[in-house]
């Protein structure tokens, strides 16, 4: 784009911030008078965009929402950054590929040749999410934590329990699958529920006054959920240990553990996991000699687990 064209393409992307902008302003931007923007807000009206303004000192202009969808316009990143995030669809864990697919075609059509070579170039396989999630189902659950509203639902196969009633709280994506976060009130406390396995009734519950988070952001209460704490994303028990392997062996498979190289060829491991006997399970899998550096419970949980071996070596009587 050239010209004006590209001026009320710049004047667009301003304008999506949502912001008001004054007139003077959004001119000093784009390098132009006043009277040109002015000019431009009119061309952008007339193409369908519902672009409020205020007189005075405070006012200025705004894009508001419309009835329809107006002509879109992409400068070349944001069309291959929808491209490859239409693309990846599949892997979000929701029930979207086929309306992805449909969208991406659309957008390709009435983009120049120029950016369709560009993504015409961008091909990739993403692993495609084992679980899927309903669309309405992630719409009602995300509205119920926009609105604040009690949300009820059915969750897992038995459809003789009651609904559960819950205080939504925040929707998070966690390695391929999707979950609520939220207070259920017949347990007064906090639960993680999984949005494939859920149900939605309606109509929603009164509206709720949030709680505050036992952890500083949803994220971090969900990690820390799933490794046994409820405050703080790290396993309640963490060991260290020398394994008698370089640490390049090491580093690929061990995951969100440290590794720290020796001179001597070996590596200091520290990994965690939800018992003493899971930090040693995590350091057995590398078929390797090690030696427990600590805590003082690990050893225990060593000294345990190589009488319970030597126990399972011991033929029949």
């Amino acid at each position: 784009m050239t010209g004006s064209s590209s001026r009320m393409l710049a004047l667009l992307s301003l304008l999506q911030a949502t912001r008001d902008w004054p007139g003077q302003e959004l001119a000093d931007r784009l390098g132009v008078t006043p009277r040109t923007v002015r000019r431009d807000v009119d061309r952008l009206r007339n193409l369908g965009y519902r672009i409020g303004s205020s007189k005075g000192p405070y006012g200025g202009y705004r894009l508001e929402a419309g009835s329809e969808l107006p002509p879109l316009l992409f400068d070349d990143d944001q069309a291959v950054a929808i491209a490859v995030a239409l693309q990846g669809a599949s892997a979000s864990g929701v029930d979207v590929t086929e309306a992805a697919e449909r969208a991406l075609a659309t957008v390709r059509q009435v983009m120049p040749s120029r950016l369709r070579h560009r993504i015409d170039g961008i091909r990739f396989t993403g692993a495609a999410a084992e679980v899927r999630v309903d669309p309405g189902v992630l719409e009602a659950a995300s509205a119920a934590v926009r609105d604040r509203r009690v949300l009820r639902f059915d969750y897992g196969a038995a459809a003789d329990r009651p609904p559960r009633r819950t205080e939504p709280h925040a929707v998070v994506a966690r390695e391929g699958r999707w979950y609520l976060l939220a207070w259920d009130l017949e347990a007064a406390d906090w639960r993680t529920y999984r949005l494939d396995r859920m149900r939605p009734r309606v109509p929603s519950g009164p509206s709720f006054t949030p709680r505050p988070l036992p952890a500083e952001d949803a994220a971090t209460s969900l990690a820390a959920r799933a490794k046994g704490s409820t405050t703080e994303d790290r396993w309640p028990c963490v060991g260290e240990v020398v394994i008698e392997l370089p640490a390049r062996e090491v580093v690929p498979w061990v995951g969100v553990g440290e590794v720290e190289e020796r001179p001597d060829g070996r590596c200091r491991v520290t990994v965690g996991s939800w018992s003493w006997v899971g930090v040693l399970a995590a350091v057995a899998r590398f078929d390797a000699p090690f030696t427990v550096v600590g805590p003082e419970p690990l050893r225990e949980a060593a000294e345990t687990l190589a009488a319970r071996f030597a126990t399972a070596a011991d033929p029949p009587s």
